[in-house]
């Protein structure tokens, strides 16, 4: 097995960052260039699977904005928890696009999305020390391909089929197997503490700090008062807020992006949001005079 070194000490990546979407790409330029003090997002989150072989402008405009500013990759589909054998062109694919564009983190979700077909939809994976032993083997066998480690990221569930362990325990299980990093989604954790009726603090308090690259936040429906929907389609919560700065207290300050993928605000909007984790952080920062820690890009 390649043991892949973590790459964290770029100080571009930092702050606060924002999943880039076609939708605003030509209003945020022209505002990024209007020398009016914008307010920028510090660095940009996108799908592979939403640019792989795009030609055109959007390719054009895409290799511009990589040119010049940090870019994270977080992926949709590759379902590395499937019982379908992994699609190893798919990650040859995914490892071309980020060479070319010199994207060193590949974030995944710790689930699959694919039983033959593709779901479309997020499914929880069973949390057994077996579970944990063959997603820990896919993912090697996935890092290899890529050439870097590949970063996972918790997921919101509304079931827990089968589970012998608790979800800190699973993922943390995953992690340590398969020497790779996490991508933490606080609001994940908070809707996941509803849905179970679980600890979201002590789930936090159980991750592998030297593991986390950079952490998610986003908005969520309040289906029923013990049901919460992850939609990335709402304003963060005050309760999201609060622990994404507890977290902060727990793990240390780490790069932060905002999701949001449905009812899209206006770019103004999503910026205020944005620059409401730079003060989180900024206050966290001040209070326990530590250093952020980066990511490489």
């Amino acid at each position: 097995m390649t043991v892949f070194q973590p790459s964290r000490i770029d100080s571009r990546m930092t702050g606060a960052g924002l999943g880039l979407r076609r939708d605003f790409m030509a209003e945020l330029e022209q505002t990024m260039n209007s020398g009016e003090g914008f307010r920028k997002p510090d660095f940009f989150e996108i799908a592979p699977e939403n640019w792989i072989g795009m030609g055109g402008r959007y390719a054009r405009d895409l290799r511009e904005y990589t040119e010049r500013y940090p870019f994270v990759c977080h992926g949709l589909s590759l379902s590395i928890g499937g019982v379908s054998p992994l699609n190893i062109e798919f990650l040859k694919q995914v490892r071309g696009f980020l060479d070319a564009h010199q994207i060193s983190i590949y974030s995944e979700h710790l689930s699959y999305t694919h039983d033959g077909s593709y779901l479309y939809d997020l499914m929880p994976i069973p949390m057994t020390l077996d579970a944990a032993k063959y997603v820990a083997d896919r993912v090697i066998q996935a890092q290899e391909i890529l050439g870097r480690r590949l970063v996972l990221e918790n997921v919101s569930t509304y079931a827990m089929p089968a589970a012998e362990m608790s979800e800190a325990e699973f993922i943390c299980e995953v992690i340590q197997r398969a020497d790779c990093d996490l991508l933490l989604d606080v609001n994940n954790v908070y809707v996941n503490s509803i849905n179970h009726n679980a600890n979201a603090r002590s789930l936090i308090q159980a991750m592998p700090a030297e593991r986390v690259t950079y952490l998610h936040i986003a908005g969520h429906d309040n289906e029923d008062p013990a049901l919460l929907i992850d939609t990335h389609g709402d304003d963060v919560t005050k309760a999201v807020w609060e622990l994404l700065q507890f977290t902060y207290d727990t793990l240390g300050v780490r790069p932060t992006l905002l999701e949001r993928d449905f009812n899209i605000p206006t770019l103004d909007i999503l910026l205020n949001e944005v620059d409401h984790i730079r003060n989180v952080q900024a206050s966290v920062l001040a209070s326990n005079r530590s250093t952020p820690l980066h990511l490489s890009a």
